[in-house]
């Protein structure tokens, strides 16, 4: 099963490669982009979640029973940590305006590779839960789909934010990382417990990194799109 897991990780690679080849427009907001999101977003909530509920049960009598009745907390810290990662770009990007240039560039890349480190961290997570999934190969290719179609709406969201920065460097790193973390994934082993609380911080942010891209009403972001995404998505997910 352990080439199956890999095939997912090359393809959630892939896509971090290729997407910028994607022509899509920011404003109004592709259709793609928000079809996309409302695929990741029906599968967090349809799929994931009661995953979560499920899952704490695992957490009684181990060393994070104090979690047993609040996994989703970790939901929630996981949104607001990438909630606060994302206004710290936007608040360095608007402070910069009136600062030297050099003080700018400086500050600004310090901003880009935070944003990068925290991308690289969730992906690691993501490609080290492949792993996890390798049981179920029906479940794995639900992730994976999803995964894809999330990874390629935070690629679009990064480029537009740090250009060419980002695709020199940037995205060589977070690629990298899903490997990374798949290889983990092969050669170690994390308490099972570990392994619900990593899929609550995933959630939480994916559902973050989701909707700031679609709620802004300046993206004049496709309703109807990201509704067939979610719809969509949610019957597949409810029929297998």
């Amino acid at each position: 099963m352990v080439s199956v897991s890999a095939i997912a990780a090359l393809v959630l690679a892939l896509t971090h490669l290729l997407s910028e080849r994607l022509k899509f427009t920011s404003i109004p907001r592709s259709k793609w982009l928000s079809f996309g999101g409302g695929v990741s977003v029906a599968y967090i909530f349809v799929h994931l979640l009661p995953e979560l509920a499920a899952g704490q049960e695992v957490l009684q009598d181990q060393v994070l029973n104090f979690l047993e009745h609040h996994i989703y907390l970790i939901a929630l810290f996981g949104l607001a940590f990438y909630y606060g990662l994302e206004k710290a770009a936007k608040q360095s990007a608007q402070s910069n305006r009136d600062e030297e240039e050099t003080e700018m560039a400086t500050h600004n890349l310090n901003v880009f590779w935070l944003h990068i480190a925290s991308f690289s961290f969730y992906n690691a997570i993501i490609g080290y839960l492949l792993v996890q999934r390798d049981e179920n190969v029906a479940s794995l290719v639900w992730f994976t789909v999803a995964m894809a179609f999330h990874f390629m709406v935070n690629d679009y969201a990064l480029a537009e934010h740090y250009h060419s920065a980002y695709r020199r460097q940037g995205r060589w790193v977070i690629t990298f990382s899903i490997v990374a973390g798949w290889m983990i994934g092969i050669l170690t082993e994390v308490p099972e417990e570990w392994i619900v609380v990593l899929f609550a911080f995933i959630a939480g942010s994916t559902i973050l990194n989701v909707l700031k891209e679609e709620l802004p009403e300046e993206r004049k972001s496709n309703f109807w799109a990201f509704s067939t995404g979610v719809l969509l998505y949610s019957v597949l997910l409810l029929l297998i």
